[in-house]
C-alpha cells in the first residue's frame, strides 16, 4: 500500500463527520454557506478496509428544502382535489334532490296509470266485445258481397240469354213494321161493317200484326234479370205481349201522362214514323208511344210523342216524375236507352243522335217544383256527335222562365260512372249519382238520385237538379226533355 491510499484511510472518518455537521447546521436554519470539500484521489484498486459510518442521523436534522417544496405541491393539489370534490358533492346533492322529484312523480304516475288500468278493464273491454260483434258483423257482410258476386255472374248470364231473347223479338218487330207498311201502301185495309146500337157503322183499322206468341213471358225474364226494364227492349216485349183478343186494339193497357202537363188518353201508332213531327203531320194527333225510324237509322224504336203541347210534334227523350226508374247506371244503358215509356224513361243515346241528326231540331225542357211552380228551358238548336265522340252536346241559344243551366255543359261529351269523360280529376258521374254532360261537374243534373219533397240532404248535389231554378240543393218533382224539328 503507498502513501496516498494510507493517508485517505487515515482522514475519511473525520471527512464524514465533518460533511454531516455541515449538514446539520444548514438544516437548523443557519445563513452560513454550506461547506464544500473535494479530494482528488488517484484512481487505484482498494484492497484495504474502508470505512463505513454506521452512526444514525439526529431526528432534529428534519427534512431538506426540496422535500418541503414536494409537500407544498401536494398540499396545493390536494386542496384543487379538495374543492372539485365540494363542487362535485354541491351538484350530487342537486341530483339526490331532483331524484327524489322523479321518485315521487313517478310513484304519482304508476297511481294513474293503476287507476287508467282499472278504468280500462270497466269501460273498454265492454267496447272490445262490441268490436268483436263488428267482425263478425264484417265477416257476414263480406259472405253477402260473395254471394252477390255470384247473384252477378248469374244475372249476366241472363242478361246474355235476355239479349239474344230481345233480338230475336226485335227482328220480329221488324218484320211486323214492314208488313203494317205494305198493308198501309197496298190499300188492303180490311173494314168491318157492323152496326152498333145507334145504327152506326164502326170503321176497324188495318190489323196490327204480332210477332208469333212464345211461350216464354220475356217481360218476367226482364223483371228478374233488372227490375229497371231497360229502354226499346221492352218496348219491343210490350208490343208482343199483347193478347189476341187485343191484336187489333191500338189502345195500350195503360195510359201514360206526359210530365208537366196533363194528357189525353194515350194512342199507340202503327208507324214508323222519322220522328213525332212527322207523325203529327201524318195525322196522328194523340200524345202517346209512336213507333219511329230515322232517316239513315239501323233500328225502329219506340218513344213518347207529345202532340198537344205547344203544337204537338215533340218527341219525349227523357222522363223523371216518381222515381220509379234507377238513372244512376251503366254506358250501355244509356246509349240504349232504358225504363218505362208509360213513366220514367230515357230514350237512349245512340236513338237521340240519330233522331237529332236527321234535321235541325231544337231543345224543350220542362220542370216543376214541389209547390207546383212550372217553368221551361229552349234551345233554339239541338244535337249529339256520334258515339266515337261520346255523344258530345251541340247546344243553341237559350230562351224560357227557368233560366240557362246547360249551355255551361255545351260541348262536352257525355259521363257514366264506368265512362268517365267530364273535365275534372275525379268522376264527376260518381258525385252526382247519374249519367250527364258533366262538366266540373254541373250546373244541371236531370239524370240524377230522384228525391222526394225538394230539399235534401246527400253528401254531394246529386239530385235532379236545375241550378238556376230553385238550386242544387233542390231536388225536382218532374223534368222532361222533349226535341221537335225548327219547321
Amino acid at each position: 500500500m503507498n502513501f496516498y491510499a494510507i493517508l485517505w484511510l487515515a482522514f475519511l472518518p473525520d471527512l464524514c463527520h465533518l460533511h454531516l455537521a455541515f449538514d446539520y447546521s444548514e438544516n437548523n436554519g443557519a445563513s452560513r454557506s454550506k461547506c464544500t470539500y473535494t479530494f482528488v484521489v488517484p484512481q487505484q484498486k482498494i484492497t484495504g478496509a474502508i470505512c463505513i459510518s454506521t452512526a444514525k442521523f439526529p431526528e432534529a436534522f428534519g427534512v431538506n428544502r426540496s422535500e418541503v417544496e414536494e409537500l407544498k405541491q401536494e398540499l396545493s393539489r390536494q386542496q384543487i382535489d379538495i374543492e372539485m370534490l365540494k363542487k362535485m358533492v354541491d351538484v350530487d346533492h342537486e341530483v339526490a334532490t331532483e331524484m327524489d322529484h322523479l321518485k315521487k312523480e313517478s310513484r304519482n304516475v304508476r297511481s294513474r296509470l293503476s287507476h287508467l288500468r282499472t278504468q280500462y278493464v270497466h269501460e273498454v273491454h265492454p267496447r272490445n266485445n262490441e268490436s268483436t260483434e263488428l267482425v263478425q258483423e264484417e265477416r257476414k257482410i263480406v259472405n253477402a258481397t260473395a254471394e252477390v258476386l255470384k247473384l252477378a255472374s248469374k244475372y249476366k248470364d241472363l242478361q246474355e240469354k235476355y239479349s239474344n231473347l230481345a233480338s230475336l223479338v226485335n227482328n220480329q218487330s221488324i218484320i211486323i213494321a214492314r208488313l203494317e207498311e205494305q198493308c198501309l201502301k197496298t190499300g188492303s185495309q180490311r173494314q168491318a161493317d157492323q152496326p152498333d146500337k145507334s145504327g152506326s157503322k164502326i170503321t176497324m183499322p188495318c190489323i196490327s200484326f204480332q210477332a208469333s206468341p212464345s211461350k216464354v213471358d220475356l217481360t218476367d225474364v226482364k223483371k228478374k234479370q233488372n227490375p229497371e226494364l231497360h229502354g226499346e227492349e221492352m218496348d219491343h216485349i210490350a208490343v208482343t205481349k199483347e193478347s189476341p183478343q187485343k191484336q187489333s186494339d191500338p189502345v195500350p193497357k195503360t195510359t201514360p201522362s206526359a210530365p208537366v202537363v196533363t194528357e189525353p188518353a194515350a194512342t199507340k201508332s202503327m208507324g214508323p214514323w222519322l220522328d213525332c213531327y212527322d207523325a203529327l203531320l201524318g195525322g196522328q194527333t194523340s200524345s202517346g208511344i209512336y213507333l219511329l225510324k230515322p232517316r239513315n237509322g239501323n233500328q225502329i224504336m219506340q218513344a213518347w210523342c207529345e202532340q198537344t203541347l205547344n203544337g204537338g210534334g215533340w218527341t219525349v227523350i227523357q222522363r223523371r216524375q216518381d222515381g220509379s226508374i234507377n238513372f244512376f247506371t251503366t254506358w250501355q244503358n244509356y246509349k240504349h236507352g232504358f225504363g218505362n215509356l208509360d213513366s220514367e224513361y230515357w230514350l237512349g243515346l245512340e236513338n237521340i243522335f240519330w233522331l237529332a241528326n236527321q234535321d235541325s231540331y231544337r231543345l224543350l225542357i220542362l220542370m216543376e217544383d214541389w209547390q207546383g211552380r212550372q217553368v221551361s228551358a229552349e234551345y233554339d238548336h239541338f244535337r249529339l256527335e256520334p258515339e266515337s265522340d261520346f255523344y258530345r252536346l251541340r247546344l243553341g241559344q237559350y230562351k224560357g222562365t227557368a233560366g240557362d243551366s246547360l249551355s255551361w255543359h255545351n260541348d262536352k261529351q257525355f259521363s257514366t260512372l264506368d265512362k268517365d269523360r267530364d273535365s275534372y280529376l275525379g268522376n264527376c258521374a260518381h258525385f252526382q249519382k247519374g249519367g250527364w254532360w258533366y262538366n266540373m261537374c254541373a250546373h244541371s243534373n236531370l239524370n240524377g238520385m230522384w228525391y222526394r219533397g225538394g230539399h235534401y240532404r246527400s253528401r254531394y248535389q246529386d239530385g235532379v237538379y236545375w241550378a238556376e231554378f230553385r238550386g242544387g240543393a233542390y231536388s225536382l218533382k218532374k223534368v222532361s226533355m222533349l226535341i221537335r224539328p225548327n219547321k
